[in-house]
C-alpha cells in the first residue's frame, strides 16, 4: 500500500527526518531496492549487516506501517497510530534512501526511474514495492468503501471506520467477503469477521446479527489441520459461508452486493442485502511492475520468480520477494521474515560471480485471532504441511498466549529485530 509521497531527496541515513541532500542524476549503485515496506527494510538491514556498502533504497512514503496491527485496530482494540513510525527511523543507517517513486523498470539497461527524474543504474535489483488495491475491479467497491456502511481493513485510513461499523451494529445482515485472487494476509477476511461476531456476542446482540463470509476460495482453508479448527470457529458464531464466489459489484445506495458462485454448471448470481459490507479488495502488483518486462502476465502482473531462490525467471540480476512476487505461498509478514535471508544469500552470491544456493522452502504463516483473547497460528511451508517453529507449543488449537504473541510480541519483533535485520 503507498503511504504519503513527497519530493525527490535521498542521502545516507542519518537518523534524522529533516530534508535530505538530493542525489546525483545519474548514479549507479551495486544494488537498488525498489519498495520501503517489509521486505525492503529488511533486505537493506541484512545487506548492511553483511557490509554492502553501496545499497539504496527508492521509495517515497513518509509512515512506515505493521500493517498486520490493521486486524485489531478493525475491533478496536488499539488505535491505528500503534501501527506507524516514520520512515526515516526505519530506513537502515548507512543505506541510501531516494525519497521518491518510481515510474520506469528497464532491466535491460539496468535502470529504474523516479518521478523526479533520477535514474539509477544497478548491478543487481530487489523488486519489492508490494501490492496495490485493485478496487476498480469490482464496479462500485471504491463509492461503496466511502458510504457509511462499508469498509476494510485493508488501509490505515478504513480500518477504524471497521471497528466503528462493528461497534454500532446491534442486528441486520453482515457481509465479509473476500476474492480468490492472491491477497496480503489472506486470512485477514476471516480475521475481521470472527472479531465482530465476538463483538456482537459479547454485547449479546450475535444472535440477531446475521453473517455471511463470502470467499473466491474454495474452502475455509487450504491446511486441513487447521481448516478443521476454523470450521468450528465458523460454526460457533453461526456464520454462513459461501465458498467459490466471488464480489462482483456493489452499489453503495442501495446497499447490495452482487455475488458470482462458481458451480458446475458455470456460475449463478445473486444480489444481497447488507447493513455491513466488510471486502477484501482485489489487489495486483504496481502498474509499474505490470506495465514493465518484469511483471507477469494477466491482469495481476505478479513478478514471476523461481520459487526456491526467488530470483526472476528471465533476468538473472532481479530478486523478487514479498506481496509483489508469484512465490505460490500466502503473502504475509512471516513469509518475508523467510524470503528475506534467503534474498540477501543470493544477491550476494550473484554479485560475487556465483550461482544462488540459498533456498525458501516456501514457509508462511496466518495468526488467526478468532475471538479477543483467541488466535490460532497456522504455519506452513510450499507443501501445505503444518510447519510450526515454536518448540512445545500445540499451534493447532485457539490460545490465548497466541493472542499475546499477536498483540505484543509480533509487533516487538517486527520493530526490533525484523526491520533490523534480526531473527
Amino acid at each position: 500500500m503507498s503511504n504519503d509521497s513527497a519530493p525527490n531527496v535521498s542521502a545516507r541515513r542519518t537518523g534524522r527526518a529533516e530534508t535530505l541532500p538530493r542525489l546525483r542524476r545519474h548514479p549507479h549503485h551495486r544494488i537498488v531496492i525498489v519498495g520501503g515496506g517489509s521486505a525492503g527494510i529488511s533486505v537493506a538491514a541484512r545487506l548492511r549487516r553483511a557490509g554492502e556498502d553501496d545499497v539504496a533504497l527508492v521509495d517515497p512514503s513518509l509512515w512506515h506501517y505493521y500493517q498486520p496491527l490493521w486486524t485489531l485496530v478493525g475491533a478496536g482494540v488499539v488505535p491505528v497510530e500503534r501501527s506507524r513510525r516514520l520512515q526515516a527511523e526505519v530506513v537502515p543507517q548507512g543505506v541510501a534512501w531516494v525519497r521518491d517513486a518510481v515510474v520506469e523498470i528497464d532491466p535491460h539497461a539496468r535502470m529504474v526511474v523516479t518521478a523526479g527524474g533520477t535514474r539509477l543504474g544497478y548491478d543487481v535489483l530487489v523488486l519489492c514495492p508490494g501490492l496495490e488495491l485493485a478496487v476498480d475491479m469490482v464496479p462500485g467497491l471504491a463509492e461503496a468503501l466511502s458510504s457509511p456502511s462499508a469498509t476494510t481493513n485493508y488501509t490505515a485510513e478504513l480500518a477504524p471506520k471497521t471497528a466503528e461499523l462493528v461497534r454500532r451494529l446491534r442486528g441486520g445482515r453482515a457481509v465479509f467477503c473476500a476474492p480468490g485472487s492472491p491477497i496480503k494476509c489472506p486470512g485477514a477476511p476471516q480475521k475481521a469477521a470472527y472479531l465482530a461476531c465476538d463483538h456482537w456476542g459479547r454485547r449479546g446482540v450475535l444472535g440477531d446479527v446475521e453473517v455471511t463470509y463470502a470467499t473466491g476460495a474454495g474452502g475455509i482453508f487450504g491446511v486441513p489441520e487447521f481448516a478443521r479448527v476454523l470450521e468450528g470457529v465458523v460454526e460457533r458464531y453461526g456464520i454462513r459461508t459461501r465458498f467459490s464466489t466471488e464480489l462482483v459489484e456493489v452499489d453503495a445506495q442501495h446497499r447490495t452486493a452482487t455475488f458470482e458462485t462458481a458451480n458446475a454448471e458455470g456460475t449463478t448470481r445473486s444480489i444481497v442485502d447488507y447493513d455491513l459490507l466488510w471486502v477484501a479488495p482485489p489487489q495486483r502488483a504496481p502498474a509499474v511492475v505490470r506495465e514493465s518486462p518484469l511483471g507477469g502476465p494477466g491482469a495481476y502482473g505478479w513478478v514471476p520468480v523461481d520459487r526456491s531462490s526467488l530470483r526472476h525467471v528471465t533476468h538473472p540480476e532481479v530478486f523478487s520477494l514479498g506481496d509483489v512476487c508469484d512465490a505460490p505461498t500466502s503473502k504475509t509478514g512471516a513469509a518475508i521474515r523467510s524470503q528475506a535471508p534467503v534474498v540477501v544469500a543470493n544477491v550476494l552470491a550473484t554479485l560475487r560471480g556465483r550461482e544462488p544456493a540459498a533456498r525458501y522452502d516456501g514457509y508462511a504463516a496466518c495468526p488467526f485471532t478468532t475471538a479477543r483473547g483467541k488466535m490460532l497460528l497456522a504455519e506452513f511451508d510450499y507443501s501445505l504441511t503444518p510447519h510450526p517453529t515454536l518448540p512445545f507449543v500445540d499451534t493447532t488449537r485457539e490460545r490465548y498466549d497466541m493472542w499475546l504473541l499477536k498483540r505484543y510480541g509480533l509487533p516487538a519483533f517486527y520493530w526490533h529485530g525484523m526491520l533490523r535485520g534480526l531473527g
